[in-house]
């Protein structure tokens, strides 16, 4: 991993030595414009506001998810009616909600909320239905005969049962709730890394555009491990199929 980051880094800064254009800053000047940034509070406070934002609309967007993955995958009626409603709308890009929010809320925080909870619930409630419709049927045969009803058996043997498929789901929906805010900032002045990117856009200054980018592969990857590396480690133990 550390030897592939310093090939991509050298060759980048190979390239842009040869083409000595301003369009392609290499290394040095990216860092020194991220370092700018860290020193004047602008990446600071960024950095805040868009991890204020994409937390709280994934929240939501997990807490409305799963619940709704429940149902369409217990609910035949349910899955019927809405099932291929929400599938063809889980092909829809997010910027797409983006007009849409902004005619309903304005150009607002809820706004780029709207955006973030619409690109994230879908694929963590799709993620969800399927991997509670592929449980073994004798799981839920056995619970049923060990008395398990209702809410037992679905809080208490099903859904744990497909927690695997859930994580999975739900990392998915994390990567398209950072996309959906990405794409919600950019679009007005709202304080945060989207909006850097904007200005860097605004005065053709290509180090900073670079610079953010690197900060959002940085976070992005930093918060996957942190959030789900230890959620799969655990469910990898308990469910026994971890590394031994």
């Amino acid at each position: 991993m550390a030897l592939t980051a310093v090939i991509l880094v050298a060759s980048w800064a190979a390239a842009s030595e040869l083409g000595k254009s301003p369009l392609l800053p290499g290394p040095l000047e990216v860092g020194r414009s991220l370092v700018s940034s860290l020193r004047d509070g602008t990446l600071v406070r960024a950095v805040a506001l868009s991890a204020l934002r994409l937390l709280v609309g994934y929240a939501i967007a997990f807490g409305s998810g799963v619940p709704l993955g429940l149902v369409l995958a217990r609910k035949e009626g349910v899955k019927r009616t809405i099932g291929p409603l929400l599938l063809g709308l889980a092909s829809v890009p997010s910027i797409c909600w983006l007009p849409l929010a902004i005619v309903w809320f304005g150009l607002s925080e809820a706004a780029i909320q709207v955006v973030i909870v619409l690109g994230a619930a879908l694929p963590i409630t799709l993620a969800t239905e399927s991997a509670v419709r592929q449980l073994p049927p004798s799981i839920e045969r056995a619970a049923l005969t060990m008395g398990a009803r209702g809410w037992t058996l679905l809080l208490r043997v099903l859904l744990p049962a497909a927690l695997p498929g859930i994580l999975t789901g739900a990392k998915l929906g994390w990567t398209f709730a950072l996309r959906s805010l990405m794409a919600g900032e950019l679009l007005f002045v709202s304080g945060g890394l989207g909006q850097l990117l904007e200005t860097g856009r605004d005065l053709a200054d290509t180090a900073l555009v670079l610079a953010i980018v690197a900060v959002i592969v940085v976070l992005s990857r930093a918060s996957e491990r942190i959030l789900f590396a230890p959620v799969e480690r655990l469910i990898a133990r308990r469910w026994g199929t971890a590394a031994s």
